[in-house]
C-alpha cells in the first residue's frame, strides 16, 4: 500500500464515521422534537428535522464543542405550518422553542 492509498482509505473511513454519527444525532433530535411537540400539544409535521446550522462554540467548561441548529415544522390547528428550533451543543440539547402560533 502506498501513502496515497492509506490517505484515501482514511478519508473514506472518516466520511463514513461522520455520516453514521450525524445520522445518530439527527435521530435523537427527531425523538426529542416528537416528545417536545407532544408535551406542547402540537403536531410534528413530516416526521423530520433539518440541520440548518453547524459551528464550533465553547461549552460552560470552556471546551470546544460542535454547535448545531435543527429546524422542524409543526402545526397547532392543522391549517398553518410553523417552525420549531432545537439547539445542540456537543451531545446535549441546549434549547428548544416553537414559533408563536395559534392555539386550537
Amino acid at each position: 500500500m502506498t501513502l496515497g492509498t492509506l490517505f484515501w482509505l482514511f478519508v473514506a473511513g472518516f466520511a463514513i464515521w461522520y455520516w453514521w454519527r450525524a445520522k445518530a444525532i439527527k435521530d435523537s433530535v427527531l425523538q426529542a422534537a416528537k416528545r417536545y411537540c407532544k408535551s406542547m400539544d402540537v403536531m410534528l409535521l413530516d416526521d423530520a428535522v433539518f440541520l440548518r446550522g453547524l459551528w464550533f462554540k465553547r461549552d460552560d467548561q470552556g471546551r470546544l464543542r460542535v454547535w448545531r441548529r435543527f429546524l422542524f415544522d409543526f402545526t397547532s390547528t392543522g391549517e398553518e405550518r410553523y417552525t420549531g428550533r432545537i439547539i445542540m451543543l456537543g451531545q446535549r440539547i441546549q434549547h428548544m422553542e416553537l414559533e408563536p402560533h395559534r392555539l386550537p
